[in-house]
């Protein structure tokens, strides 16, 4: 049994088969070919904070497969009522086929995986958000082919999905720049635990020269909103807009896992330009996470 709590929960060889499946997923999806592997599978999908890609894209990936899914909010289980994580896996795991939670604490993931009896997918802590890079390196693929030596730049909040893309680096190959304000690094732990070539910036016109690919995110995720003005502050020479993306290649690409906030980290005329492919990208979380959950249940 096999779980994805992190990138490196597979192997760069299964990552690449998966990234190849799901853009064959995404085509027989156009083609309405009728495909239902999980006919019968249930998977629980646990949320304690809310989404919208994710909740739509997990909900219509077993509903294409023939599968059905069942949403739990903090409301709706024990769990939210002071169960042990370790109670709740164990019983939850007993009635389903496959458990996604979407939460705060990774450590929390980690606990309902050793537990659980059936595969456990993180759809993103505090930590990591493995999900969103399924998406992310399908979309790149599929507009430039392999990003494997190509050079990526994260722009912005040393967050869980700067914790993603390093890992990403290590798995996929290529090039990470990280350009975050002074205070907002990613882990320490994670960067030097990463076998991939990683460069720190606070100046964020030198990391993105030569970038294949832009990629930012908001300056306050969920559960940091008190801290807005205080980041808006920092962040202030972090927005990727027209004249940013001029320095980076003329085919360079740009990604935001949503939602955006124009005019704070992103520029509506980048976002929704020419070089952006975000729109591509949300909608490949459905059939990344399609070819997840068939690699799931098949190993």
């Amino acid at each position: 049994m096999r779980h994805f709590l992190t990138l490196k929960d597979l192997t760069p060889v299964e990552l690449q088969q998966l990234i190849a499946r799901a853009i064959e997923l995404k085509r027989m999806h156009k083609a309405g070919e009728i495909f239902e592997p999980l006919k019968n599978k249930v998977l629980a999908m646990i949320f304690d904070k809310s989404s919208t890609r994710t909740r739509v894209s997990f909900e219509s990936a077993m509903i294409q497969f023939g599968g059905s899914s069942i949403f739990l909010s903090p409301n709706d289980t024990q769990l939210g009522r002071g169960e042990p994580v370790e109670d709740s896996s164990r019983v939850i795991s007993s009635m389903v086929d496959a458990v996604m939670i979407r939460t705060f604490e990774h450590t929390m993931v980690e606990r309902f995986a050793q537990y659980s009896s059936v595969p456990v997918i993180n759809a993103l802590t505090d930590d990591y958000h493995p999900c969103q890079l399924l998406a992310d390196m399908q979309t790149y693929v599929e507009h430039r082919g392999s990003i494997e030596g190509k050079t990526v730049v994260w722009v912005g909040d040393g967050n869980n999905m700067c914790h993603s893309y390093i890992n990403a680096a290590e798995q996929f190959g290529f090039h990470l720049n990280i350009a975050t304000p002074e205070g907002y690094e990613p882990s320490a732990d994670i960067v030097s635990a990463a076998k991939a070539n990683i460069s720190l910036f606070n100046d964020v016109k030198s990391a993105v020269k030569s970038a294949d690919l832009i990629v930012t995110d908001v300056w306050a995720s969920m559960g940091q909103e008190e801290e807005q003005k205080k980041r808006e502050s920092a962040f202030a020479d972090f927005q990727v807009d027209s004249r940013l993306m001029a320095l980076a290649n003329s085919d360079a690409l740009f990604m935001h896992c949503l939602p955006a906030h124009r005019g704070e980290e992103v520029s509506a005329e980048v976002i929704d330009g020419s070089q952006s492919v975000v729109w591509d990208e949300a909608e490949n979380r459905l059939h990344a996470q399609k070819a997840l959950l068939e690699f799931l249940f098949t190993h």
